[in-house]
């Protein structure tokens, strides 16, 4: 019958529980004995293991992680700039198409010339409805970084629907008008007159000037 190789680890164990800790020889570690030798270099391996990962493994992978997220970053900074790259005739086109745009804007803001001519048409509008004109006054230029805006005082008189029609005549006419600051009141003459105040602005482009 074979003989069982069994390790026995009860003498070992043994030892360890004889270690005194009272008994440790600081300045002669080599008579320590082999369990006191064993648990120190298992102390001292653990320490520097824990030491190391805390100096030099952990701040190493905050780095990479720091890297890795500015690696990602330079990724989509790079893709963004690829289709920019990739679609610049079109950004081009696009571009022409706007400037012309602009400049087909800028054809409807009246020069200074334009302007009394313009005020002929706001008020022929009012006589082309029906209505009786009663107040039509430019008011102050007001400048801006772009262009300048000339604000006109107007007043009519008329039935709802007349009203309606000249508001949208002087919405169509062909230089830029906005309307702004309606107000309708009765005139008392009638129970169809109304009296519409309104404020019209036109623009005209800043040259600097």
């Amino acid at each position: 019958m074979a003989k069982s190789n069994k390790f026995d680890l009860q003498p070992y164990l043994d030892k360890i529980n004889e270690f005194d800790v009272n008994d440790i020889d600081w300045e002669n570690m080599g008579s320590w004995p082999a369990a006191g030798k064993s648990i120190l270099c298992t102390i001292i391996a653990l320490s520097i293991l824990v030491g190391g990962y805390f100096m030099m493994l952990e701040p190493m992978q905050v780095k990479l992680s720091r890297e890795s997220k500015q690696e990602l970053k330079l990724k989509e900074d790079f893709e963004n700039k690829a289709f920019q790259v990739a679609n610049l005739d079109e950004y081009r086109a696009q571009m022409v198409e706007m400037e012309q745009s602009f400049k087909s804007i800028l054809k409807q803001l009246p020069r200074d010339t334009e302007v009394p001519g313009l005020i002929d048409d706001i008020s022929l509008a009012a006589l082309n409805n029906g209505l009786d004109l009663k107040v039509i006054s430019p008011q102050k230029q007001v400048s801006t970084e772009f262009y300048n805006e000339l604000p006109i005082q107007i007043e009519v008189e008329g039935d709802y629907h007349e009203l309606g029609a000249y508001v949208s005549s002087v919405a169509s006419l062909p230089r830029i008008v906005t309307l702004h600051d309606f107000s309708i009141s009765t005139t008392g003459k009638d129970s169809d007159s109304l009296s519409l105040k309104i404020l019209a602005k036109t623009y005209r482009y800043n040259e600097g000037d």
